[in-house]
């Protein structure tokens, strides 16, 4: 059974970002917090968090041109191929949407703005983007310039830099925006999202649609998805992971029901099966709009944002944002085990090492202890 072994507080406060995992590192791209200055233009902040030391830095600005850097931004997305991050779409309040493609060396944490050729697809944000045979494939989204939400599929040939705009057979997935896409194997699970009554145009007649839809990649062929057990509810800005040839779903927000959820999810593609998930340990509360990675057998989720505590404001328009990291084990170590039952039965802590008696800090078992793990250096 996954058990929620760490929590960390003191990390970047960070909303609508895009991360992904690199080994032990974890590279987390912009984002935003709500007080914060927007209107002034600035390269995106970039945070990494290492999992064995259980720190964050962040990176200082680049010297680069300024138009190989992407600026600071939201609702964008990233993935890895190899040892370089690309990172595509997303918005500011300043420039609008972007359809830029820049890359990121994580072994020189350098950028570039490569040139690309093709059928470049609209700027815009909330689309989703995941990875097979170094292509990038692009999903959805709200596109600025026809003001809509999409259903297209853009594929970036990452040898030759080209983009193309995929033929799809077979009916597709509704239009949505902040939905999630994950590949298990050559197809690629399409769940949740933003969407409309009106179809692609936005009449604030939402729809959430809690239907799995499957796009195969190789036969670029659009299939139903047996579903033999009743779905969680439909939702947006939620995260979503493969682990062990199966789809995992986290938390998200459903306007219409006015609720964010701190669920977990297992679909089974093979049987059709959804299965809430009971996990042991105290995990995140309600939320949306947060990164989540996988590192090894463990999941890492941190920040996005959820309604206030106060219970005098507790409405849609006023949201806490969060600087914590969450760690979802799901397969506990001995090491582990032991310092949790040391936690839990208040067992002296004195004889133990340093670093053992550190990291029990930072551990939940009827506590919740934390320590501001942000610096700027090493």
């Amino acid at each position: 059974m996954p058990r929620w072994t760490v929590h960390l507080e003191g990390g970047p406060r960070r909303v609508n970002h895009a991360a992904v995992a690199v080994g032990h590192r974890v590279f987390s791209f912009g984002g935003y917090c709500s007080g914060e200055d927007y209107e002034t233009m600035r390269q995106i902040d970039v945070h990494v968090f290492n999992a064995v030391s259980l720190r964050w830095r962040k990176l200082p600005p680049t010297r680069c041109s300024p138009c190989k850097v992407p600026y600071m931004r939201y609702g964008h997305t990233a993935v890895l191929i190899d040892d370089i991050i690309y990172i595509w779409g997303g918005r500011n309040d300043t420039e609008g949407a972007c359809n830029v493609l820049y890359i990121f060396h994580t072994g020189t944490e350098q950028w570039m703005a490569p040139s690309v050729s093709g059928d470049i697809p609209g700027a815009r944000d909330g689309h989703s983007a995941c990875v097979l045979d170094r292509n990038m494939y692009i999903f959805g989204g709200f596109e600025q310039l026809a003001d809509c939400f999409s259903n297209d599929i853009h594929k970036l040939d990452t040898r030759s830099m080209c983009w193309s705009l995929v033929r799809a057979k077979g009916a597709p997935a509704r239009w949505r925006d902040f939905h999630s896409a994950t590949v298990i194997g050559s197809k690629m699970y399409i769940f949740g999202g933003r969407a409309d009554r009106s179809g692609p145009y936005h009449s604030n007649n939402e729809i959430y649609c809690n239907r799995i839809r499957v796009f195969d990649l190789l036969t670029e062929t659009w299939l139903d998805a047996p579903q033999t057990t009743p779905p969680p509810e439909g939702r947006r800005s939620h995260s979503a992971f493969a682990y062990r040839g199966e789809l995992y779903v986290f938390g998200g927000y459903n306007a219409r029901l006015n609720r964010h959820f701190q669920d977990l999810w297992k679909y089974t593609a093979v049987t059709g099966r959804w299965q809430r998930v009971d996990v042991q340990g105290k995990g995140p509360c309600a939320r949306r709009r947060q990164c989540c990675c996988i590192v090894g057998d463990k999941i890492l989720l941190f920040g996005g944002t959820s309604p206030s505590q106060d219970q005098d404001l507790q409405d849609e328009f006023y949201l806490m944002d969060h600087s914590d990291l969450y760690i979802l084990d799901f397969s506990p170590s001995l090491k582990t085990l032991c310092k949790l039952a040391v936690l839990q039965y208040s067992l002296d802590q004195s004889c133990l090492p340093h670093d053992i008696r550190w990291e029990l800090s930072a551990m939940t078992t009827n506590s919740n202890i934390s320590r501001p793990l942000l610096s700027s250096h090493g």
